[in-house]
């Protein structure tokens, strides 16, 4: 018995590496499940991460030091039960493999800059699997490339799940572009590096908010005070990240740019190849072998 991916439509069969080249493969269906549990993470994150300025002055979260420890350890419980609900309902072996490829050469690049100035060159290869590998792929992807980078970087501690989180939201992101199946050539990656750009000064502003309320009392001007209301507080928070983040947060923009603009290309059709040789979304089937002897007409 021998399997053989194919599908059949309204012009016969076809094989999985010569259907339809310009359609972007997805290597993860996302399932009603799967995107429950994508809603509800990013909920969750948005609340993890702005806790500070959504918290009402008269709540006691507001006032509580334990709030952002409570975030801490409660998302990689909840990015674990995401990442398996994923794997659960889309994920086969074929994807896998190439989850395992993409998340070593991303976490294999984190150290080239490690965080110097920005240089970070691991955004550029995220938003480009997004792009091809659709959104729920990129979401697992961004999450696992940041941990496995950060296990390699010895960069553990309660910051991690929110780096892991703001990454799955930067592939993901990245996957739910418009034009997948129409967008090609220089207007393509004009909107990926624009994409780039912005998801990565944006990674720093969201990173920020995660570490800000640690320091409350170090400067009235730009930490954290509990209570204080909104506009006095998002004003803190802009004065914080114009004097701490903005440094890094521009050349890691600028970075993503010059390598999607330069090496993009490339990366766009290898990662196409590889897909459609995968045959992510051809189903497999099994057909029997003839019997042996058996004369073929």
């Amino acid at each position: 018995m021998s399997a053989h991916p194919h599908r059949t439509d309204g012009d016969g069969p076809r094989t999985g590496s010569g259907a339809n080249p310009g359609r972007q493969v997805r290597a993860v269906r996302l399932g009603p499940r799967s995107v429950a549990a994508l809603v509800l993470i990013s909920a969750i994150g948005v609340m993890a991460f702005g806790w500070p300025l959504l918290a009402d002055s008269a709540s006691g979260l507001a006032h509580s030091k334990d709030a952002p420890w409570l975030f801490a350890a409660l998302l990689p419980m909840l990015l674990a039960v995401v990442v398996a609900t994923i794997a659960d309902t889309g994920l086969d072996a074929k994807a896998i493999a190439m989850l395992g490829v993409l998340a070593a050469a991303g976490a294999a690049m984190r150290p080239l800059g490690a965080g110097t100035a920005g240089i970070e060159p691991m955004f550029f290869l995220m938003v480009l699997s997004g792009r091809v590998l659709g959104p729920g792929f990129g979401f697992v992807l961004g999450s696992v490339a940041m941990f496995a980078s950060a296990l390699l970087t010895g960069g553990v501690g309660p910051w991690m799940p929110f780096q892991m989180l703001t990454m799955g939201w930067v592939s993901m992101g990245a996957g739910l572009l418009p034009g997948p199946d129409r967008l090609r050539g220089r207007r393509e990656l004009a909107v990926l590096a624009a994409y780039g750009a912005v998801s990565a000064v944006l990674y720093g502003l969201i990173m920020n908010l995660q570490g800000w309320p640690y320091i409350a009392g170090m400067a009235s001007g730009v930490s954290f005070v509990p209570g204080d209301p909104l506009d006095q507080n998002l004003a803190r928070y802009i004065a914080y990240c114009l004097a701490t983040s903005l440094g890094w947060d521009l050349p890691r923009a600028l970075v993503t740019v010059v390598l999607t603009c330069t090496l993009g290309g490339t990366v766009l059709k290898a990662l196409r190849r590889a897909t459609r040789r995968a045959a992510f979304d051809v189903p497999v089937s099994f057909t029997p072998d003839p019997p042996r002897g058996s004369a073929s007409s």
